[in-house]
């Protein structure tokens, strides 16, 4: 096979990055993408004159050197280096984010401050968990005590996912929470003093247009060298039978075929499911609707005035304050215009069956107020506009046992010849768009230039991806 062509189902970070690794080979790549703009969650739109994300995001400075080079090529003086400066609300007072050994000391309350030494003394007689079975809780727990566990972590899981945290996941603690013990958590403390602290740590890189640059400019690259990028594309079916690669989809009111050698997917996986043909056995079909995404709605909030507050993201444990982070976009890029407005941006993570879900405008942006009110930063000003934005699959939920539903249908795919799935959708997982970016570049380097896909090598990086730890 000579020069082969690639199809790629989705134009977030992940289809993108593949698209572009691709293109500059020489090998045929077209991404189908749903949705009129490229980047996927991570994309980013103009409210009253600022770029704003959907949600908060972060380039952090983890990220794998390859991805890194090309992304400084493309955005150039655009990305910005900024120093982190968020913080979390811990029974009704603020603590900086990342944390600081003077912030800590100065502000946590005593009672907390109590509650940690507590914890680490009874470390000194470890408890085990009489039923064996570990999950979220557990693990958190026997890391960090329960005074962290209370307090944080387990509120702030309830908020983000829906369910208990005795009911998620061992996998959520070790691919969610980077600080899992206490130990781990007071190294990270120390890397805020100066001299000790390491290259990048407390810092991030965020583009000067909005997070969705990072798209727009993989987009551009992956066009300039040949790809096609195909925006308005409805993917209706995936056929893989024999010989036959091909994907039907609805573009302009007109239904379209392209057949392929190769068809990548960072579509969700459980949405593969759903529209490949041949269809999967029922069990798999099963699995796949067991296996469940946590929605989001975003508030934006138009304020008359140039700048709410310093921070540039405000984290919501508490159980009585409904969403769950708060940003501002002018802090993360360093937007001085507007002059007379910001935006500010919360997260509030629901069910699509939810009464939120199918709340107006005007109803989601008084929650907001609310939620402000109750955490005592109230808002002054007037607010000139409410815009809302909804995610469907926003974060991936692993209650317990998930592993057996997504192993199930994820063997089944990979024995699929001439199918790949991955990126954070593809792969059901709660990771950064570095991550994402990662992925598409270990796909990309399977491939061989005769088209030969190296199976062994994939299976490699994949036993590598489920090492990434996120990174708030």
């Amino acid at each position: 096979m000579k020069n082969p062509n690639v199809i790629i189902l989705g134009a977030g970070p992940a289809g993108l990055g593949a698209a572009f690794r691709l293109a500059t080979r020489d090998i045929r790549a077209t991404v189908l993408e749903a949705n009129p703009f490229v980047g996927g969650n991570a994309s980013s739109f103009e409210i009253a004159g600022l770029d704003v994300d959907f949600g908060s995001h972060r380039l952090h400075p983890s990220c794998d050197p390859n991805v890194m080079r090309d992304i400084r090529a493309f955005l150039g003086d655009d990305l910005l280096d900024q120093p982190r400066h968020g913080r979390i609300r811990l029974r009704g007072r603020w603590i900086h984010f990342p944390l600081k050994p003077l912030d800590l000391a100065l502000r946590l309350p005593p009672t907390f401050a109590f509650g940690v030494l507590r914890d680490l003394a009874l470390k000194i007689f470890p408890h085990h968990n009489a039923t064996g079975a570990e999950t979220f809780a557990t693990v958190l727990e026997a890391g960090l005590g329960s005074t962290i566990c209370r307090d944080f972590y387990f509120p702030y899981a309830r908020k983000v996912w829906g369910i208990a945290p005795e009911k998620l996941s061992v996998t959520q603690a070790r691919r969610r929470v980077g600080a899992s013990s206490l130990g781990k958590m007071a190294r990270k403390v120390l890397t805020a003093i100066p001299g000790l602290k390491p290259k990048g740590s407390g810092r991030f890189f965020y583009p000067r247009r909005g997070f969705g640059q990072i798209s727009r400019k993989y987009a551009d690259a992956a066009r300039a060298r040949g790809a096609n990028i195909l925006l308005g594309a409805r993917v209706q079916s995936v056929e893989i039978e024999k010989q036959t690669r091909r994907v039907r989809f609805e573009r302009d009111g007109q239904t379209h075929t392209l057949d392929a050698d190769h068809i990548w997917s960072t579509i969700p996986i459980t949405a593969l499911a759903k529209i490949i043909q041949p269809r999967p056995p029922q069990a798999h079909l099963a699995a796949a609707e067991k296996m469940m995404y946590r929605a989001m709605i975003l508030i934006y909030l138009i304020v008359e005035q140039e700048q709410f507050s310093e921070y540039d993201a405000h984290y919501f444990p508490e159980a009585h304050i409904r969403i769950s982070r708060m940003s501002e976009p002018k802090n993360y890029s360093s937007a001085r215009a507007p002059a007379n407005a910001t935006v500010l941006c919360a997260e509030l993570p629901c069910m699509q069956t939810d009464p939120e879900w199918q709340m107006s405008d005007d109803e989601l942006g008084q929650l907001m107020r609310a939620s402000l009110e109750a955490a005592g930063i109230p808002l002054r000003a007037p607010i000139r506009q409410v815009i809302t934005r909804r995610l469907r699959q926003a974060y991936p939920i692993y209650a317990s046992g998930y592993e057996e539903h997504f192993d199930q249908l994820d063997a089944w795919l990979d024995r699929v010849d001439g199918l790949l799935t991955f990126g954070r959708q593809g792969l059901f997982a709660h990771d950064n768009t570095h991550h994402a970016l990662y992925m598409a570049y270990a796909a990309a380097e399977c491939l061989a230039a005769d088209g030969a896909f190296d199976r062994a090598r994939w299976r490699a990086f994949r036993r590598e991806f489920e090492t990434h730890v996120v990174e708030d």
